[in-house]
């Protein structure tokens, strides 16, 4: 095992008598809370309540020295804990101030405290690691032209840090970023005492957030940046972090921003979050992401060179945009709910091109109805996607649970009606902010909306095998199989 500092050295040796120990006891054992994509995901017997994160960063070629610090409420008696971690060394563990024995299982790692954590017993856990940027082909760590920045989903958090790596157990966050001079670390919410920077010399940067968050939406930019602020609606500070050397080029699209926030709130209600911004990141990722307060964007998308229309670049923001309220602050109860994400994101990114008067909605949606059988096919129902091939964990994200579940939308506003549809939106987001929700939550708000059960009329749409007729639209039609 390679480490990266003298002080992560002592502290291994330190603990090296406490791991000797684990040869006589039973190997650990990884866990998961039985998500029926990510079964290994998320850790049962303890809800988190906060992260308390500290990277140090020198270059794309180390590992970072790291500190996790976990708060967490203790819901069953635990023998041993275990935290999704990978990708990253472990130096030493401590469990409510005491030294803990740790091992890897899988994809855990495995704390075994010196005594048993019984029921309602805070859960204070410390773990220093490191997290390392290098191969990070199955998400992580993202390394950019001048440094790093965090691209987590689906279940990509825990290469960088111990956690519990699922979007049903959120939490308060704390990030701790130290940087060599010259480069800039942000990190989603608000900062904390500012640094003041000092040539030659290392800058420590502080963030916490003011509403809970889902480990996959955890982002840490560390580069050449320059950190623009704005004031949105009702005065929402705006924050958006691009390539300095990009700057004045980029101002044009971050002005747009407000525009974007005030037409969301017109259509769902008050943004939920303390502050919003762009993350602009000098990476080929082939996406872009909704990391909470700071949207993840290449840019590649903004060059120019990549042949994308203005229209089509600004309804890209505004469906990064429509996922802080839809998968940021309403949470996805397991990840087959995913399609309330993207069915939604996408159906306000489509809401919002056909009001630029560039890509209409019915257009839209009538080709997405002539291919959903297809979709539904290759990847699963909406509501209940296929797994992800082995060593493809973004193929999750597939067409069926974007324009394939925004057709679910259209298809419930057809039934139900533009007011009752739009009451919906609004209640939605209302009840469910930061919180977690899933399937069978939208069915039965939707039904209250309604005032009569949709359970029969949605369940094809959201698991059947073929697409259900359209209603007000029985000209539509899908390709007639071979």
């Amino acid at each position: 095992m390679q480490l990266t500092s003298p002080r992560l050295r002592a502290a291994l040796l330190a603990a090296a008598s406490l791991t000797l120990v684990a040869a006589v006891v039973p190997p650990p054992t990884a866990l998961g809370i039985g998500d029926p994509l990510f079964p290994e995901l998320g850790n049962p017997g303890f809800d988190v309540l906060s992260y308390d994160l500290s990277f140090a960063y020198k270059d794309n070629r180390s590992p970072l020295d790291a500190v996790t610090v976990i708060d967490a409420r203790t819901l069953t008696r635990l023998e041993t804990v275990n935290l999704d971690f990978t990708h990253g060394k472990a130096a030493s563990a401590e469990v409510n101030g005491e030294p803990a024995r740790f091992a890897s299982a899988g994809e855990d790692l495995v704390l075994t405290p010196a005594r048993p954590v019984e029921p309602g017993t805070p859960l204070h856990i410390t773990v220093r690691h490191t997290s390392d940027p290098r191969g990070g082909a199955d998400g992580g760590w993202v390394v950019t032209e001048d440094g790093l920045a965090m691209a987590n989903q689906a279940d990509a958090a825990h290469r960088v840090f111990p956690c519990n790596d699922h979007p049903a157990d959120k939490a308060y966050f704390t990030f701790r970023v130290t940087a060599p001079a010259g480069l800039t670390a942000v990190a989603n919410g608000v900062p904390g005492a500012l640094p003041a920077p000092r040539a030659g010399a290392a800058t420590t940067w502080t963030y916490r957030t003011l509403h809970p968050m889902a480990t996959e939406l955890a982002q840490v930019s560390i580069g050449k940046s320059a950190v623009l602020h704005g004031t949105g609606p009702h005065g929402l500070p705006l924050r958006d972090v691009v390539p300095a050397a990009d700057r004045e080029k980029l101002e044009p699209w971050l002005k747009k921003t407000a525009g974007h926030i005030e037409w969301m709130e017109a259509r769902v209600g008050r943004y939920p979050f303390e502050n919003y911004g762009v993350l602009i990141a000098k990476a080929s990722t082939g996406f872009e992401l909704e990391t909470q307060t700071l949207s993840l964007f290449e840019s590649g998308l903004f060059a120019g060179s990549g042949g994308y229309p203005d229209w089509y670049v600004e309804s890209v923001m505004v469906h990064e945009l429509a996922h802080q309220w839809f998968g940021d602050s309403v949470s996805p109860r397991t990840w087959s709910d995913l399609w309330l994400n993207e069915g939604h994101a996408t159906w306000y990114e489509a809401l919002y091109a056909d009001g630029l008067g560039k890509y209409s909605l019915e257009r839209r949606m009538r080709e997405a109805y002539q291919r959903s059988d297809q979709w539904r096919a290759a990847g699963g129902p909406p509501a209940a996607p296929k797994p992800a091939a082995p060593g493809e964990k973004i193929g999750l994200f597939r067409p069926a649970v974007y324009d394939g579940a925004a057709l679910i939308l259209y298809a419930l506003r057809q039934e139900i009606g533009t007011e009752a549809f739009d009451r919906l939106e609004r209640r939605w987001v209302g009840e469910n902010r930061d919180a977690i929700a899933g399937t069978a939550d939208f069915v039965r708000l939707a039904s209250q909306e309604a005032g009569r059960d949709l359970g029969a009329f949605l369940e094809p749409w959201l698991y059947g095998k073929k697409t259900p007729a359209m209603p007000g639209h029985p000209e539509w039609s899908t390709p007639k199989s071979v």
